[in-house]
């Protein structure tokens, strides 16, 4: 058996603010949807996603992720509903606790709850009222502190993941391509993951990105250069490296 180095959860209660950066979160998060697409695409449900379910390759800050404990997965169709009842009670969609017709959609709504606590370290729905009747009217918020200093694209990532109605309610795909997740450094971060694992193969990143990431980064730098801001205190004025030259330097913070 693979020996692992402990669990999602367990990095973001040891991480020094008790919560992760958005670097690292896209970082393990963008894993975690490409693990669900390859379910997805089976018909596989994991139907209990949560931190502890996320295993770590390595106890350091950019490791690889694999999904453990299958015991609740199902075998749901893309048009299929199942009803019966699956999952940890904070992670549940609001489809399960109403006894109505489920499918991937819950695994979606697994993926806001582990967004909203690796990002805060906390959950959105609190556990000392009647959670049930929260998570059915997705009556969840955004405190000042730490949400003032998370990015309004990762906010609006979660909000579109914690959608009572399935229909409007992301999906893998629609998340990979959103915003937050289209991100220079993770996609380096990723690049350098796969180079570590294997010269050959692109199982978290597609070749035909390449060339797209090139000229954004090449962009920044020139415009950078225009402004004489190499080294300064605002993030922007950070040249970006080739993934091979950032070998996840922590500096960098995007």
């Amino acid at each position: 058996m693979e020996k692992l180095a402990g669990d999602m959860l367990e990095m973001i209660l040891g991480s020094p603010q008790g919560r992760l950066t958005e670097r690292v979160t896209k970082y393990l998060v963008t894993q975690i949807l490409v693990a669900l697409r390859y379910l997805h695409l089976r018909s596989i449900v994991h139907c209990d996603l949560k931190p502890e379910n996320v295993l770590l390759s390595v106890a350091q800050q950019f490791p690889q992720i694999k999904l453990c404990d299958f015991g609740f997965a199902r075998i749901i169709g893309d048009k299929s509903f199942r009803r019966s009842l699956v999952g940890t009670p904070a992670y549940l969609a609001p489809e399960v606790l109403k006894n109505r017709g489920y499918n991937r959609g819950i695994d979606m709504w697994s993926v806001g709850v582990i967004l909203y606590v690796s990002l805060s370290g906390t959950f959105p729905f609190n556990e000392e009222e009647d959670i049930a009747e929260q998570i059915e009217n997705a009556e969840f918020m955004y405190p000042s502190d730490p949400w003032d200093n998370i990015s309004e694209d990762a906010i609006h990532l979660i909000t579109h993941l914690l959608q009572v109605r399935l229909r409007n309610r992301f999906s893998v795909e629609r998340s990979l391509n959103h915003i937050w997740m289209q991100d220079y450094i993770c996609w380096c971060d990723l690049r350098r993951l796969e180079a570590t694992l294997s010269n050959e193969s692109r199982f978290l990143t597609a070749n035909a990105d390449d060339a797209r990431w090139e000229r954004y980064r090449e962009k920044w730098n020139s415009e950078i250069d225009a402004e004489r801001m190499n080294r300064v205190s605002d993030q922007t004025s950070y040249k970006l490296p080739t993934w091979k030259e950032l070998a996840w330097r922590t500096d960098i913070i995007f």
